[in-house]
């Protein structure tokens, strides 16, 4: 089968980029079998490594198995220890820039100029960071449009699992009107082990030691993560234009074990959720709140890191999609989600063909 290879570039080599360059080491050959596309990976900038930028391909096999000292891709072809992040954003021939630096949640930044600068390079742009897209989306999706392109966001509020493509067109035709979700594991996770009988400072210990929670914890505990998600939410499937400083936000720290053991013996559990909903008027309200869930509800037996959401809809009611809302295998396979629509779209390939 003839395949079409897609040049990328990799802003960030953490986790999942990093994991993508795994997956492409693989899986190639089954995506060309399978998929009808190879991805060749043409630029890299890390803010430890430095950067790379190679028209002739690198090969993600050094990239993954060689273990670089801080500015260590100086030491290959094209190399610099200097991360020249928007040098390789505009330099590399990507038909596609994968920007998967660390999430700013005040500024979006340096994630959102990373973004404008591919565009305006001609690239696509596929991204599983929340900044740029709880703070940028609608603009960023505009300059990608005018010019022909694409930005795509899928893995930015819960990993792998494909709740935004899912949301557009598999309940396309039955009006989304609001939605309640479980979107932070780490949260998820505390709050179990609390209803198990520990506190919360020995709860969150296990969840650090586990790899769940960052040794500053407070944008899980406090619901900031849940609240950019639910501005992506609100704003990609119910037509909002919200801020983050615009939905109500607080985070599970006040809950005791004194709390959940009341909770169960109601027959209810405690959730952090995000929600939003579309009001009589028009208007897009959203909070980030711990809950009380009855649990006959489809979010009160979420356990551990998964992630749900429920969606009301005008015709089908209410609709539940849960999966892994963490990992960077997970995210990795979300930037590939993203890419195998625009393939199957076609606009990739034009993309390529104009870059030639």
């Amino acid at each position: 089968m003839t395949a079409t290879t897609y040049s990328i570039s990799l802003i960030g080599f953490g986790g999942v980029n990093r994991a993508l360059a795994e997956l492409i080491v693989t899986r190639n050959d089954v995506w060309q079998r399978e998929l009808g596309f190879r991805l060749m990976i043409v630029g890299v900038s890390d803010l430890t490594l430095g950067s790379i930028i190679a028209p002739g391909g690198i090969d993600p096999r050094v990239l993954t198995r060689s273990r670089f000292e801080p500015g260590g891709f100086a030491a290959l072809s094209g190399g610099s220890a200097d991360p020249r992040s928007l040098i390789v954003v505009r330099n590399a021939p990507a038909d596609i820039v994968v920007e998967a630096t660390f999430t700013d949640a005040q500024t979006g930044e340096p994630a959102i100029s990373h973004c404008r600068a591919a565009v305006a390079a001609g690239r696509h742009v596929v991204t599983n960071n929340k900044g740029p897209v709880a703070l940028a989306a609608r603009a960023l999706t505009e300059q990608a449009n005018r010019l022909g392109l694409r930005f795509e966001c899928e893995g930015s509020v819960m990993s792998g699992t494909p709740v935004l493509r899912l949301a557009r067109e598999a309940l396309a035709g039955s009006q989304i009107t609001g939605f309640k979700g479980v979107l932070n594991g780490t949260s998820n996770f505390i709050l179990g082990r609390m209803e198990a009988g520990l506190n919360f400072a020995a709860a969150l210990h296990e969840a650090q030691a586990a790899g769940y929670a960052e040794a500053d914890p407070t944008a899980d505990v406090e619901g900031h993560d849940v609240r950019l998600k639910v501005v992506i939410l609100a704003n990609e499937l119910l037509g909002a234009d919200l801020l983050p400083a615009q939905v109500e936000c607080s985070g599970i720290t006040a809950i005791t074990p004194a709390h959940l053991a009341e909770a169960a013996a109601q027959g209810r559990r405690w959730k952090l959720i995000g929600s939003a909903m579309r009001q009589a008027d028009g208007q897009v309200t959203a909070q980030v709140q711990a809950k009380c869930l009855p649990l006959s509800h489809p979010l009160a037996g979420i356990s551990g890191a998964v992630n749900a959401v429920t969606f009301a809809t005008d015709l089908l009611g209410d609709v539940t999609i849960s999966g892994p809302g963490a990992g960077r295998v997970e995210t990795a396979y979300a930037i590939l989600s993203d890419i195998i629509a625009l393939h199957r779209d076609g606009v990739a390939a034009k993309c390529c063909e104009a870059a030639e």
